[in-house]
Order: C-alpha cells, then sequence, then structure tokens
C-alpha cells in the first residue's frame, strides 16, 4: 500500500496533481496534515469491479413477504387487454 502524507499547504498547491494520482492508483492514501496533525485522509474511489461486488445483494432481508401470500396466483379472474388498458 503506498501511503502519502503532506501538510495542508502542499496539498492547496499541488491538489490536481495528487488527485489524479490517487484516481490512477498511483497511491492508496493520502494523509493530509494541519501542524503535524492529520487532518484528512484521501483513498481512491473503488473501481468498477468492487462498485459491482458491493451492489450484489445490498437489499437482501429488506423485503418480507408474508408466507399467505401467492405470489404467482391470478390477481383477477377478469380478462385483460393490456393494449388498450381495459378489462373485461
Amino acid at each position: 500500500m503506498t501511503s502519502l502524507e503532506i501538510s495542508a499547504t502542499e496539498f492547496k498547491a499541488t491538489c490536481l496533481e495528487l488527485l489524479d494520482r490517487l484516481a490512477d492508483h498511483r497511491i492508496d492514501r493520502l494523509v493530509v496534515t494541519k501542524r503535524g496533525r492529520p487532518v484528512a485522509v484521501l483513498t481512491p474511489p473503488p473501481g468498477g469491479k468492487d462498485r459491482v461486488a458491493g451492489l450484489f445483494g445490498f437489499m437482501r432481508g429488506a423485503a418480507v413477504i408474508p408466507r399467505s401470500l401467492d405470489l404467482v396466483a391470478p390477481v383477477s379472474t377478469d380478462a385483460f387487454n393490456a393494449e388498450d388498458g381495459w378489462a373485461k
């Protein structure tokens, strides 16, 4: 892991170049200090694969379907014309 620690003054002067280095994963972590104390930690955003992996299954358990509800049962016995949007 490549980590870099710089002062806030240096960060201000080279901000765009440092952000480009983070985006290109040339550095993995950037610590900005003020008077020798860390005030911010910057990391690059997750890559495409990491973002997709984070989405898979994130809603698991969010919806509860009662056992008495039959999801495949018809909701109406009337004929329905989807093209015209009416039921007979």
